[in-house]
């Protein structure tokens, strides 16, 4: 085991305290559950510092050596046998079955989305380390082999931004779900054609296109996700969605009410469609604690106010490589303006500027576990604990998948 990912266990249990039965038995049922992470970011490898710091030394533009650096941390373990080492120790450390995981920019763009899921699908397709899960029967057949997988989803829903009509228009949500997509964000922290995000002061709600938006997802079949929206986008999107829909990482307002946070009568309209809220491990987001036990609080807030049938854990954060952080600083600062979507507003006293969101040390992405430790102490029961660390995912992405596409048959055997 590495050293960041014992110290990260250490800081868990020193948090945690568990006795020696709680900790057998939650590290038993985590083992043994189908874990499914409703948002993430599947680990990341250390990038080329030098290749980047080449890069910038010659007058290559900041989106230029952005865009390598993503490429770099999401391929490295396909081509660098001590990356993909690595890459899999978190993800065996994890114990996570299946992630939702982010392969999509923040944008509106098909082919800004398109390179983060051609990132992801050249390494689940290359680094013999992870599989693609694209059906919910997919999830359950990983968990059986004992491989963990992700499904992909966009931070955004894909326009042509040609506004001819709403039917072209939507097009292309159609063509990202037959490229393995099943949840997309609404907004990301800022106003557009679909609604407001959850940076805007204004928080006008769902627009008539938005409406359409919404829609056409449910009838696609993929998974509305309102985690970055504002209040009232949430609310309204909840309001006319026919099938479940989530805020896939946010946390409860009456704990903590940053921008990211949801109140309860959002919360609430969400679950009447048969969705959940994922907790996130942001320490900005959860009021300023830097332990687990701000993030367990904000599960079992959701889960005795709207049911353990509601609440999923989406970590938002990732694991890195031993060598990530030493080779990011080869790379030296990107100068530049803001990036608008980091434009976001002022939290709660107390809360961080802007976007200087430290990670949760006894949090870390590895120690998804001991989130299940966590439960076990709190005295849920293990069915509940099923349904929050996984079930609940599995049901709604069941619900909203197509009826009419069916599972391809299994290939015969040899």
């Amino acid at each position: 085991m590495n050293e960041k990912i014992q110290n990260a266990r250490d800081a868990a249990l020193a948090v945690l305290k568990p006795s020696t039965k709680d900790l057998e038995h939650g590290l038993e049922l985590h083992a043994d559950s189908l874990v499914v992470e409703s948002y993430g970011l599947p680990p990341r490898a250390a990038p080329d510092g030098d290749a980047l710091k080449a890069a910038a030394e010659e007058g290559a533009p900041a989106t230029e050596v952005r865009e390598m650096l993503e490429q770099m941390q999401m391929t490295r373990m396909v081509t660098d046998a001590r990356e993909r080492a690595e890459y899999a120790e978190s993800w065996d450390a994890s114990g996570v079955t299946c992630m939702l995981a982010t392969a999509g920019e923040e944008c509106q763009s098909p082919l800004r989305l398109m390179h983060r899921l051609a990132h992801m699908t050249f390494a689940a397709d290359m680094s013999d380390v992870v599989d693609r899960a694209v059906t919910p029967d997919d999830i359950v057949a990983a968990k059986q082999k004992g491989r963990p997988c992700f499904t992909m989803i966009t931070n955004g829903v894909p326009l042509t931004q040609n506004w001819e009509s709403v039917e072209e228009e939507l097009q292309y949500i159609r063509i990202f779900f037959e490229l393995g997509v099943r949840m997309m964000h609404l907004t990301y922290q800022r106003r557009n054609m679909i609604g407001d995000g959850a940076g805007e002061t204004a928080n006008a709600g769902l627009s008539d296109f938005g409406r359409a938006v919404v829609a056409e997802m449910n009838r696609v079949g993929v998974l509305v996700d309102v985690a970055h929206c504002g209040w009232q986008t949430s609310l309204e999107a909840a309001q006319v969605s026919q099938k479940p829909m989530v805020a896939s990482h946010t946390s409860c307002a009456a704990l903590f009410p940053h921008m990211r946070s949801k109140p309860d009568g959002v919360i609430r309209a969400i679950c009447d469609t048969g969705g959940y809220i994922g907790v996130y491990a942001v320490p900005g987001f959860l009021g300023m604690s830097d332990d687990l036990s701000a993030m367990l609080d904000h599960i079992e807030y959701a889960a005795k106010t709207f049911g353990a049938d509601h609440v999923a854990i989406g970590m938002d954060y990732c694991a890195t490589s031993s060598t990530y952080h030493s080779e990011l600083k080869k790379m030296g600062r990107l100068h530049g303006r803001k990036r608008w979507r980091w434009l976001w507003q002022p939290g709660p006293e107390g809360s961080p500027p802007e976007h200087d969101l430290p990670g949760m040390a006894s949090c870390y992405w590895t120690n998804w576990p001991y989130i299940t430790v966590g439960l076990v102490q709190r005295g849920y029961s293990d069915e509940d604990i099923r349904k929050i660390v996984g079930g609940n995912v599995l049901r709604v992405l069941r619900a909203v998948f197509p009826s009419d596409v069916p599972r391809p048959p299994e290939p015969p055997s040899a």
